[in-house]
């Protein structure tokens, strides 16, 4: 217990140090690489850091776990409290078990901070803002299937949740048979409200004997149940940084559309399953991690796990764009690797355990 409190503060400790100093590195330069850009307005500019700041956070804080457990480990090494602990009759395992349940414990409040639309859209946030001088910025000429209906949108405020110069357009046996147009449309209770619309209906032959084409009015329709303005933005745009809420809804709602919801599923993966890898690389670099400085440079040590830390993240990295570019799936890019690498970790953690109780007493 007592060591698994030094410990845990110590990583603690680094982890917030070496957090805080990235997010000031990335967000101070990017600061100074778009300043011109940005209104002059120190409130835009302040919520432009903001949003940068919780951006950075979310690119870098696995990044923060991996290297504040290296950065530990060489306190420990250094000052011998890890070859105290062993002595006192702590295995390596004990010595691991803080740094496990301290990275898993911060990734599960990871995980679930992307339920917040301020953090998983930090980035396009601040990109409008830099843009436009707005964080959501109107999206124009929105045009999407929906059952058997080709709904139109010509300008849609998520803000407002309002959606201006619609068209909506019924087919049956692929022909169309029925247009509504309407001037606006608001997002209240689970529906998008249409106050008056104009119906043109054709008639289902076309002849000389025909009534022709119908135009009437109609008040009060509802259309688009469960549709939020904020999912519509991010399915139909193309955009990958879901929040939980937005990415489970979309997903229940367009797997019966036959609509591809492979980039929702690749969303999903992101957030659920691409921050695991942390634990599994603090365990696989724990046991290459030398008891004391007699048996390795520890410089040269720092700087190789540091090295293949980067170089895993940016192999995941990689691998995520790919799946949201839909080159490859989001089960290989995604999925695959983290279950390497944890069998990687299992393999080396049963293997060390077994040579714990191996030990004579």
């Amino acid at each position: 217990m007592v060591a698994f409190k030094y410990i845990s503060l110590h990583y603690l400790k680094y982890f917030f140090v070496i957090l805080m100093a990235l997010m000031l590195f990335l967000v101070g330069l990017d600061y100074m690489e778009n300043a011109e850009e940005l209104a002059r307005s120190a409130n835009l500019t302040l919520i432009y850091l903001v949003y940068k700041s919780f951006f950075a956070m979310d690119m870098l804080l696995p990044l923060s776990l991996i290297f504040a457990m290296i950065t530990t480990k060489i306190f420990l090494i250094r000052s011998n409290a890890l070859v105290s602990f062993y002595s006192l009759g702590y295995s390596r395992i004990d010595v691991l078990r803080p740094f496990v349940v301290v990275s898993t414990s911060i990734i599960v409040l990871f995980i679930f901070l992307h339920a917040l639309p301020s953090f998983s859209r930090a980035g396009e946030f601040s990109k409008n803002i830099r843009k436009t001088s707005q964080y959501l910025s109107p999206t124009r000429d929105l045009f999407f299937t929906y059952k058997d209906k080709y709904i139109y949108f010509s300008k849609m405020l998520p803000l407002q949740e309002k959606a201006e110069d619609v068209r909506i357009f019924s087919v049956k046996e692929n022909s169309l048979f029925e247009v509504i147009v309407a001037k606006e449309a608001q997002y209240r209770n689970g529906f998008w409200h249409i106050k008056e619309a104009d119906i043109i209906t054709k008639p289902d032959n076309l002849s000389f004997e025909s009534l022709g084409i119908r135009v009437t009015q109609q008040k009060g329709l509802e259309i688009l149940e469960g549709f939020r303005p904020q999912m519509l933005d991010q399915v139909y745009e193309g955009k990958v940084n879901f929040t939980i809420k937005d990415a489970i809804d979309a997903l229940f709602l367009l797997k019966d559309q036959n609509i591809n919801v492979n980039t929702i599923k690749g969303a999903l993966y992101k957030i659920f399953i691409y921050p695991l890898f942390v634990p599994c690389m603090v365990v696989i670099i724990f046991f290459f991690v030398p008891i004391s400085v007699r048996f390795i440079n520890i410089s040269l040590f720092s700087f190789g796990a540091i090295l293949v830390t980067l170089l895993v993240w940016g192999i995941l990295f990689m691998l995520i764009e790919l799946s949201n570019n839909k080159t490859i799936s989001s089960e290989v890019g995604i999925v695959a690797p983290i279950i390497i690498l944890f069998f990687i970790a299992s393999y080396q953690w049963r293997k060390s355990y077994k040579n714990t109780l191996d030990k004579p007493l």
